[in-house]
């Protein structure tokens, strides 16, 4: 008899992420069907991985890249073609939701998060469960492991105590909820995924159509979500300060004064039919960190000098942690026509 299963999943759009696009998903992918051609989308920083998402709606082929951690393995349990049993994993997360906090002894997550980032029962809870999934793991397939770590970082997510990253937790001691692991819905794609910097991988692949969302600001993303990049590693890192984070790893140029730089060097050097270029005009943020390492004309020049460019551009209330206001804050996507190309290997 076939199980009928709860349909409250978490969608890929379910999670908090600073600069994500889920709210304007619609507008970008509209703006791309009607201004470009082809079947191939490369999303190179994919982010949250919502554009790629909505692109599979509409073209044959997707590249997906970030070199975030806990990005990699979210974009192998939504977009990994490998066929999976969601009875098995239904049955494993009904048996986690079944735990007592009382009963689980002290571990990795709870001693370092615990009345921190989560409720020491909470943090009890869902370092258990990381470790139990790494116990199990022989037991499954790349899919069913990636949805499993996953749908534990959606969870833990939601509960967490925090603005909504992970730089830092909130003074308030954190409220003990009933913690629920939900499983995340999956999405039927073609897709390539890469974990590189961008940088390099524009070099060795090509698509027809190539989608830019980069990092702006000084805010290293590595560093605002360390713990849910812990918690997919489960490397248990030696952890620094009163945030509690590792030793940094995988920052990125585009933070920092270097940007307009390596963002030139990326865009020379995509081989690709149409470039498209997510910007939000946060240059002139009041804060040092939010202000934008690349301007609006350093965009429109670089792009310029790949083929001829149009510029829209849409109002957009911006996604921060509150203390920076962003009035009449804009979101622009350039969508460049590459001229002149050159004779490109298809991957």
């Amino acid at each position: 008899m076939n199980r009928v299963y709860n349909n409250d999943e978490y969608t890929i759009e379910s999670r908090r992420y600073i600069g994500s696009k889920a709210k304007l998903s619609g507008w970008i992918l509209k703006l791309i069907r009607e201004e470009c051609e082809g079947e191939i989308f490369l999303d190179i920083f994919a982010g949250t991985g919502v554009i790629s998402a909505k692109a599979s709606l509409y073209f044959s082929k997707q590249i997906i890249n970030d070199f975030i951690e806990s990005n990699y393995v979210i974009y192998k349990a939504f977009f990994g073609m490998e066929e999976w049993d969601k009875e098995k994993l239904y049955m494993i997360i009904k048996k986690y939701n079944e735990l007592d906090p009382k009963n689980i002894e002290e571990n990795y997550f709870s001693v370092n998060f615990g009345n921190k980032y989560f409720s020491k029962n909470n943090a009890k809870v869902i370092g258990y469960i990381r470790e139990d999934i790494e116990r199990i793991k022989g037991l499954l397939n790349e899919k069913e492991y990636t949805i499993l770590i996953t749908s534990l970082v959606y969870s833990a997510d939601k509960i967490a105590n925090t603005v909504g990253h992970y730089d830092s937790f909130m003074k308030v001691k954190p409220k003990d909820f009933d913690f629920k692991l939900k499983l995340i819905k999956p999405i039927k794609t073609n897709s390539i995924i890469f974990k590189e910097n961008s940088n390099i991988l524009a070099r060795k692949v090509f698509a027809d159509i190539v989608y830019v969302d980069p990092p702006y600001n000084s805010r290293q993303y590595s560093r605002f979500y360390h713990v849910l990049d812990t918690l997919v590693t489960w490397d248990k890192p030696k952890l620094y300060g009163a945030a509690l984070k590792p030793s940094p790893k995988n920052m990125s140029d585009y933070c920092r004064a270097k940007a307009p730089e390596v963002f030139k060097d990326l865009i020379d050097n995509l081989k690709c039919s149409y470039i498209v270029v997510s910007y939000n005009n946060t240059y002139n943020s009041k804060s040092n960190s939010s202000r934008n390492k690349i301007g609006l004309d350093e965009i429109k020049r670089i792009l310029n000098e790949r083929g001829k460019t149009k510029v829209y551009r849409k109002k957009y209330r911006y996604f921060n942690s509150g203390k920076t206001n962003f009035k009449g804050h804009q979101e622009y996507l350039f969508i460049t026509k590459v001229r002149n190309e050159q004779t490109r290997e298809k991957n």
